[in-house]
């Protein structure tokens, strides 16, 4: 008895001296002497350990924007353009999300009206209000992510005043993203990000479905180039473009049988912003392609955010709900109409965006 005793001990002993050691080590790994660990804060990546440094980039994004505070924070962006004080959108909306935590459920629009005012009579500056903002960087970068490719000038087809066929080009400023679903065409929606999906995998819906009518016309939100196109067994016949800034990547899913994109799109094709890119429909859920399996005709429209190469595919993968942005998205439509003769559909009212030349200019 007396033995079991003394080795019961000594095994209790030994315990504590690898608890203590396992102390010490994790204590000296975690001081200051140049070596800092990997941490994430609201979803910013820091650098961990000198000679071993992770790329610093954003790991997550929670986008809540209110469709509110974007449409207000939109014309506040658009009135002061070339003025004396241009107030940025992103900027102020990245300024709002530092007073409220980066929620914005009980935003008013008064929270922002009171900041412009004091910017616009120059009482301070976005600087100054923004140098102590701990968090500012990482909204700032994060809603950039998001929405930097939906505001700037552009380019506009305009009919002469007499109505004759030739037309002229408009320099303007202001939205130039779309709405995913052609003007005139019914839609519903609700938002459905997160809800579950059990199709070969429980799963959550990392998108927004918009629900309507087949062959309805799916135009670009976004100038981009076409990264995917063909079958999924999730999203059937879909499209894939991403941003000329390659943050963006927009998912158009679940289009139409037998006709699903406009014939003279492939991989590598550069579309403008409003170009009828594809028709809506009910493919996917099928690994044998060109079938109809989803029982709603709807467009599957999902918004992923990437700010390095290693979160495009994968378990890093950072999809928004994009509920808001669509809902901001409705007051800029493309109008269409049907070539004659074929399934096509095609803008009426032309578009130049900047960012499509500028693109092709280094691609030469």
């Amino acid at each position: 008895m007396k033995t079991n005793k003394i080795r019961y001990a000594m095994v209790l002993e030994l315990i504590v001296l690898v608890a203590l050691i396992g102390v010490y080590v994790v204590k000296n790994t975690s001081s200051n002497d140049g070596m800092e660990n990997s941490y994430t804060v609201s979803g910013q990546s820091q650098t961990e350990g000198e000679g071993n440094k992770k790329k610093d980039y954003i790991k997550w994004v929670d986008f809540n924007v209110t469709c509110t505070a974007l449409s207000d924070a939109y014309k506040v962006d658009v009135e002061t353009y070339k003025s004396d004080v241009h107030v940025e959108w992103i900027k102020l909306l990245a300024y709002l999300a530092c007073k409220n935590g980066g929620d914005f459920k009980k935003y008013k629009t008064s929270d922002l009206t009171q900041v412009v005012e004091k910017l616009k009579k120059k009482e301070t500056t976005m600087e100054e209000l923004t140098k102590d903002l701990k968090y500012y960087s990482y909204f700032y970068d994060a809603y950039s992510a998001v929405l930097g490719g939906f505001v700037g000038e552009y380019q506009i087809e305009k009919t002469s005043e007499d109505g004759s066929v030739a037309k002229t080009w408009e320099t303007q400023y202001g939205l130039k993203a779309f709405l995913p679903i052609a003007k005139n065409f019914p839609y519903n929606d609700f938002d459905d990000f997160g809800v579950s999906r059990s199709y070969g995998y429980k799963r959550k819906h990392l998108g927004h479905d918009m629900m309507g009518q087949t062959g309805t016309p799916i135009v670009a939100v976004e100038s981009g180039v076409v990264e995917a196109l063909g079958w999924n067994q999730y999203g059937g016949w879909r499209i894939g473009i991403r941003s000329f800034d390659t943050k963006r990547y927009y998912y158009y899913a679940h289009l139409r049988q037998n006709y699903p994109y406009c014939k003279e799109l492939e991989v590598g094709s550069v579309v403008t912003a409003g170009d009828v890119i594809g028709y809506l429909g009910r493919t996917g859920y099928s690994k044998k392609e060109n079938t109809n399996n989803i029982d709603c005709a709807h467009l599957h429209f999902g918004i992923q955010i990437i700010f390095d190469e290693s979160q495009k595919e994968g378990n890093n993968e950072i999809w928004i709900d994009c509920y808001n942005i669509v809902r901001f998205l409705y007051q800029n439509q493309s109008e269409t109409k049907k070539v004659t003769d074929s399934k096509e559909w095609k803008r009426i009212t032309q578009m130049k965006d900047p960012m499509v030349e500028e693109y092709k200019k280094t691609k030469r």
